[in-house]
């Protein structure tokens, strides 16, 4: 039988299911009895660490039931965290990391007069994709002045940090940040901000890249997002270009509770695609590497000789429990995936980098159907339109499916379960689904990472454009050599 390790401050999507985990709830109350590194122990780490403003604390006592349709029906027109559906909802988005650094990369945000609404730093730069050095080398350092911690948190091998800035009005922003850091913008900031906010707005994927920028002595990179772009994309996956980064840990520097409520669903989303391209048993390392490569499918650079090859698996295996933390919360509340490895028994596991247990899902036409159902809206419509073709249904007969299944409704609220239609495409041969899944996903991306590629160009300018392909065909080479090495190294 599966063997469930208990996530109590994070159950807020149904209330526990199994015997098992009652058993551990009568541990954890009358023996005082805490797993080490638990979402428990995480959820009051946050309590104590974060700022009240952008991270609400945890509760430590009984938590309120959330509402059985709040995946059905999410209310994306928020404004407090107090109106999520629950006390501790999106707690396991926040990534713990050493509080000096947080506190360096906040001091960052505060160097920009212009509201700054939602943040997150990411990438190599802030969770590294590879083992620090023993000795960290100033001589090879690319920040000219960088706070210790930021020194520290690096070791030897500094890198670039990656901002994404989510902000209420574009056009307002760019006018109040041209004037305080003209610098920072190419030559098309001399037009000004409705230049600057047109060229985001309306070209790629809604974000503006400023690269190669000094401040706090630390070299950066912000792209700036309006609130709505970001928050449609997380939910209904029009590009996957944002939602895809916050599918992988990133360190959530201001909140927002609209962003933290599409952020969830995103979240299940990128979940239930990956269990769509698994099959009936796999390991963690395989679910999330699963998860990772999805915002990296159909994206023109891994075409191009300007990514690690192992850049996936690099993300992944140094950065284990992190995702462990984003997704188990997840997976502890859907019907149809378990944790199924006696290494669960140990309450030790989820803090334990090296452990990689196994889990099964259930293979079942209607819970895959019910998936199906929920994918993202706007991904959905393509993956159906696929299968309408494949299917050869006549268009008038689609459309009256595809209105009968529609999510918005003014009177009631539609339960997401699949129906004849969604099971067909649950009940095809496991690789036809995975390649239509797949070809869903680079169709989804495809053309926005293109353009946004190519708005490089105009927004960091030829110089800046050039530094940064320069050094992404380094990293190509340098993983290239490396996997040619470990082959050589097996082999031998």
């Amino acid at each position: 039988m599966a063997v469930r390790h208990l996530h109590l401050q994070l159950c807020w999507q149904v209330p526990i299911r199994n015997s098992s985990q009652c058993f551990v709830r009568r541990q954890i109350s009358n023996r005082g009895y805490r797993p080490i590194g638990s979402p428990i122990q995480w959820s009051r780490t946050l309590a104590t660490q974060s700022n009240p403003k952008s991270e609400p604390p945890a509760s430590d006592g009984p938590t309120s039931k959330p509402p059985a349709d709040w995946e059905d029906n999410p209310n994306f027109d928020i404004s407090k965290f107090s109106q999520l559906p629950h006390t501790n909802f999106g707690v396991n988005q926040h990534m713990l990391i050493n509080d000096e650094f947080k506190e360096a990369l906040r001091q960052i945000l505060w160097n920009f007069r212009a509201p700054i609404r939602y943040a997150f730093a990411y990438g190599s730069g802030v969770f590294p994709q590879s083992k620090a050095k023993a000795t960290p080398s100033s001589a090879t350092s690319i920040h000219s002045n960088p706070p210790s911690a930021v020194e520290k948190a690096q070791g030897g091998n500094p890198k670039m940090i990656d901002f994404i800035f989510g902000v209420s009005y574009t056009q307002h922003w760019h006018s109040l940040n041209l004037h305080q850091h003209r610098d920072h913008y190419s030559a098309l900031g001399a037009l000004g901000s409705g230049a600057v906010s047109a060229v985001q707005d309306k070209w790629g994927a809604g974000v503006y890249f400023n690269p190669y920028v000094t401040v706090n002595g630390t070299l950066i990179k912000y792209g700036v997002v309006n609130l709505d772009t970001l928050c449609t994309d997380l939910s209904e996956w029009t590009t996957l270009y944002l939602a895809g980064r916050l599918q992988k840990p990133v360190k959530i520097l201001r909140d927002d509770p609209r962003v933290r409520l599409a952020n969830q669903v995103n979240l299940l989303s990128a979940l239930r695609t990956a269990l769509l391209l698994l099959p009936p048993s796999f390991t963690e390392e395989e679910l999330y590497g699963t998860i990772a490569s999805i915002s990296y499918m159909g994206d023109p650079r891994m075409a191009l000789p300007t990514e690690d090859p192992s850049k996936v698996a690099n993300i992944v295996g140094n950065n284990l429990p992190n995702f462990r933390r984003l997704y188990s919360p997840l997976i502890e509340n859907l019907p149809n995936v378990d944790f199924n490895d006696p290494r669960c028994s140990d309450p030790e596991w989820v803090s334990d980098p090296s452990a990689n247990v196994q889990l099964t899902q259930d293979m079942d036409p209607v819970k895959r159907g019910n998936m199906v159902r929920r994918l993202p809206k706007a991904f959905r419509s393509k993956l159906y339109f696929q299968y309408q073709k494949k299917f050869q249904i006549p268009q008038l007969e689609f459309n009256k499916m595809l209105e009968g299944s529609s999510d918005e409704d003014a009177t009631r609220i539609h339960r997401r379960e699949g129906g004849g239609f969604e099971r067909r495409i649950a009940n095809q041969p496991p690789e036809d689904l995975r390649a239509e899944v797949r070809y869903a996903i680079k169709k989804t991306i495809g053309w926005p990472s293109t353009v946004q590629s190519l708005q490089g160009l105009l927004t960091a300018g030829f110089g800046r454009s050039w530094r940064y392909m320069s050094e992404k065909i380094g990293k190509y080479r340098d993983g290239k050599k490396k996997a040619k090495e470990e082959k050589k190294g097996k082999e031998q």
